[in-house]
């Protein structure tokens, strides 16, 4: 009698750990995912790729990182540089006087472009605030559902936006994201990534853009998604991406 009631009570035990294992943190779905997508190849690599004919670079100079946007028109060649929270922009290579409401608004759109490209990098950034919400089912995947908030220091001037990130169980990477944004009058978004593809080690992704005007919170956009209940916005293309290995700081 006393060895079956062990045999019961092992066999409870061992059931409920196969059934409830310990789900990972929010840090460490990063790191992992992260570390697929590329790893310090983000770092010690200079990046280029056009987006909507405008050429994009990531860069570093003296060891500091760079973000420029490059417009060419049938007069002028227009550049636009973001260093941390400098911003500058230069007409045939000569500063422009700009009110602060355009730099910012300038630096915004910059920044954007380029915080996109090389999702997830980005993630471990000082000012992002992660938070695991449990582990989802879509189609024949699982997904580790994360959200990401961003404190007012260092979060840039959208800090008030928030992220939810469908991270691949299996691959680590963000096949899905949904973020809600307060510029230019607000809204919310869900992206879809597809035509995934490897440059100099890199992970880049191309997205489906979705948009959504209803109540539910973007952490639940994902139910609509798999109804088919999300309105078709746009496509996220990059193209002409290339990877140069360096040894920046």
């Amino acid at each position: 009698m006393r060895r079956i009631l062990i045999l019961f009570i092992a066999s409870l035990v061992f059931g409920c750990g196969g059934k409830n294992k310990p789900l990972p943190d929010a840090q460490s779905v990063v790191d992992k995912s992260i570390e697929a997508a590329g790893g310090d190849l983000y770092r010690t690599s200079e990046i280029s790729f056009t987006f909507r004919d405008r050429d994009y670079r990531a860069y570093r100079e003296s060891g500091t990182r760079l973000l420029m946007r490059i417009t060419e028109t049938d007069t002028a060649r227009i550049e636009d540089l973001l260093s941390g929270s400098s911003f500058e922009r230069r007409i045939d290579g000569v500063p422009q006087i700009l009110a602060d409401s355009t730099r910012m608004s300038l630096a915004e759109s910059v920044n954007s472009v380029h915080y996109f490209a090389y999702l997830p990098q980005g993630l471990n950034d000082a000012a992002v605030n992660k938070t695991y919400l449990g582990l989802e089912k879509m189609g024949d995947s699982e997904y580790h559902k994360i959200q990401v908030t961003f404190d007012q220091e260092g979060g840039g001037t959208d800090f008030e936006d928030v992220f939810v990130y469908w991270f691949n169980a299996e691959t680590y990477y963000p096949d899905y994201l949904a973020y809600e944004y307060n510029t230019n009058g607000g809204g919310k978004r869900f992206r879809e990534a597809y035509n995934e593809r490897r440059v100099g080690g890199i992970r880049f992704a191309d997205y489906r853009n979705f948009k959504y005007t209803g109540p539910l919170h973007i952490s639940e956009l994902d139910s609509l998604f798999l109804k088919d209940k999300l309105e078709f916005l746009s496509l996220i293309e990059l193209q002409n991406i290339t990877v140069t290995p360096g040894s920046y700081n």
